[in-house]
């Protein structure tokens, strides 16, 4: 079957695994400034899931501002301010790519492949995204906080082959299995793989389907693998 695209998740896919204990270090940064518990925090951080990776919050400070209000604080702006710094400072270490993500991009790239990132994201990685140097790496993006969905929601899978004029059934995609984006992108006519790579227990994702008996590659690398097994054949000049 031809490859005419392949998408990847973000988090936990193009980067390495988040553990708990780091979520848990980054609520309570962003926590210090507002003067609110930092397990307090978390909890509104985690029960805002939804809503902050649709994007139905506004912008990092509105966001942070309305968390803020549930949690009993009304915060000044210079308090906001800089929860908002440490909120960004914490986000952007998580956007460092694994160590052959970089690689295995270019790699695809060269063979003709296009590439997509799917992600649910909050507010942070879109502010971002134009420095990041992935954003030379691929064709295209879906970024859920800029779409106001969450995986699976077909829409996703099939806005993100449009955007790499592609149709699913000629798309390859990667994740860990956050967000059900195993079955999302099956649903939708792509041939989905779970990355379970070395650090894939540690992770602490969203809905995140540990039950997958779908097929799986231990690194991105074996994407490549992958790819070449896939191509066919030819046949050599007489």
């Amino acid at each position: 079957m031809a490859t005419a695209a392949v998408i990847f998740d973000f988090f936990g896919t193009l980067t390495p695994s988040t553990p708990s204990q780091v979520w848990d270090d980054h609520a309570a940064r962003s926590a210090a400034p507002l003067g609110i518990p930092a397990a307090t925090w978390r909890a509104a951080l985690n029960a805002s899931f939804a809503e902050r990776a649709t994007g139905s919050l506004g912008d990092l400070a509105a966001t942070l501002r309305t968390l803020a209000r549930r949690s009993n604080v009304d915060p000044s702006e210079e308090s906001l301010a800089a929860a908002c710094a440490a909120r960004t400072a914490a986000q952007r270490e998580l956007f460092t790519l694994r160590a052959d993500a970089a690689s295995t991009l270019t790699e695809l790239r060269a063979r003709g492949l296009r590439l997509g990132v799917l992600s649910d994201c909050t507010a942070e990685l879109a502010e971002t995204w134009p420095r990041l140097p992935l954003a030379k790496l691929v064709d295209a993006r879906v970024l859920s906080c800029e779409e106001g969905r969450r995986k699976p929601d077909p829409e996703l899978f099939r806005l993100i082959a449009h955007r790499l004029d592609a149709d699913p059934e000629d798309c390859l995609y990667v994740g860990d299995g956050g967000g059900d984006e195993l079955t999302g992108a099956s649903n939708c006519g792509m041939r989905a793989f779970m990355l379970r790579a070395a650090d894939w227990a540690d992770n602490d994702a969203h809905t995140r389907e540990d039950g997958w008996t779908g097929p799986f590659l231990p690194s991105l690398t074996d994407v490549l693998a992958l790819l070449q097994a896939a191509a066919p054949a030819t046949t050599p000049p007489a």
